[in-house]
């Protein structure tokens, strides 16, 4: 198996505190005690006409206010010390392309929220183009409720790139010709790639690949986001026993990264097809069944050599 699709199985460390509900996201959420989630993660429908989305596709204004009495209610699900983190793309009507992450912000800032980051998850496919450019990141917005919030680092840290590096002489208090970096490794900041030269050189993203095709975490859901992603989020926010949600549950990433971390979690949808599947997926995981890209894992490129690498003679490889 290729780099790129390594996977490991995991044992989850209970499953039994996972509580999938089978509802309309508004009306499950009243079922929730307000000021009891300590860290929401979610990615809510973007709109665009997939088979879990509405009948029809509503207007960017119908679409919002949709989603603003559940974005109320979200708010008052948080503990005071809680974090959302709310993953979208783009709305596009008429060629025209909207960041919904614009709109939430303005949403969920009004509520009180404060926005701690703004996370670019950058991916090599999908999302094809003819008349702009091809669309090839999506946005995490990672809000708090209050000033006291859980933020753990340790978990999360990337590699050094340069271990070896020594403050200089200009820095004074003590420090010159001590190692300037932090043994457990560095901040990523408001980025994640696999390499820590990359992580240092290119540009600000999260780089995690998107599941296509191959993935090993592939599921009959046609919109799903990678493990490694929800468990960034679990590890950073939370504390072991603290109880996450999704509202739009989909595949049932979050509830797994939750799960796997020693985390309670409610994850809600619609759709009793993804409510079966996310059970399904959280079984395997506490039997050890689950297949799940290794997180930390660099993005496979493919070899010089390799067919899918080689330009076809129609194309002109020859020349």
């Amino acid at each position: 198996m290729g780099a790129g699709l390594e996977q490991s199985k995991v044992v989850a460390a209970n499953a039994t505190d996972a509580n999938l509900i089978h509802d309309d996201a508004a009306k499950a959420l009243e079922t929730i005690n307000n000021g009891e989630v300590s860290l929401i993660v979610t990615s809510p429908p973007y709109n665009i006409g997939k088979e879990y989305e509405r009948d029809r596709k509503m207007s960017l204004q119908e679409y919002l206010e949709w989603l603003r009495p559940i974005a109320e209610s979200l708010y008052l699900k948080l503990s005071d010390t809680g974090s959302l983190c709310w993953q979208t793309g783009n709305f596009v009507e008429g060629g025209v392309v909207y960041p919904l992450d614009f709109f939430f912000y303005d949403i969920f800032s009004k509520l009180g929220l404060k926005l701690r980051n703004r996370i670019i998850w950058r991916f090599n496919f999908g999302l094809h183009a003819t008349k702009r450019f091809s669309g090839r990141y999506e946005t995490l917005l990672w809000f708090t409720k209050s000033d006291e919030y859980t933020f753990n680092l340790d978990p999360i840290r990337v590699p050094q790139l340069y271990p070896g590096k020594k403050h200089s002489n200009a820095k004074g208090e003590g420090k010159a010709g001590k190692f300037s970096g932090n043994p457990k490794g560095k901040n990523p900041a408001d980025f994640w790639t696999f390499s820590a030269e990359d992580a240092f050189l290119n540009d600000p993203v999260w780089d995690l690949p998107n599941v296509k095709a191959n993935h090993p975490e592939k599921t009959i859901h046609p919109c799903q986001f990678p493990h490694e992603l929800a468990e960034r989020c679990v590890l950073a926010f939370t504390q072991p026993g603290d109880l996450v949600l999704d509202p739009f549950l989909g595949a049932g990433t979050t509830a797994i990264a939750a799960i796997k971390a020693g985390r309670r979690v409610i994850g809600v949808d619609k759709d009793p097809r993804y409510i079966a599947l996310a059970q399904q997926r959280l079984n395997e995981l506490n039997s050890g069944e689950l297949a799940l890209r290794r997180s930390g894992l660099a993005v496979r490129a493919p070899k010089l050599g390799e067919a899918v690498a080689t330009i076809p003679e129609e194309w002109g490889g020859n020349e």
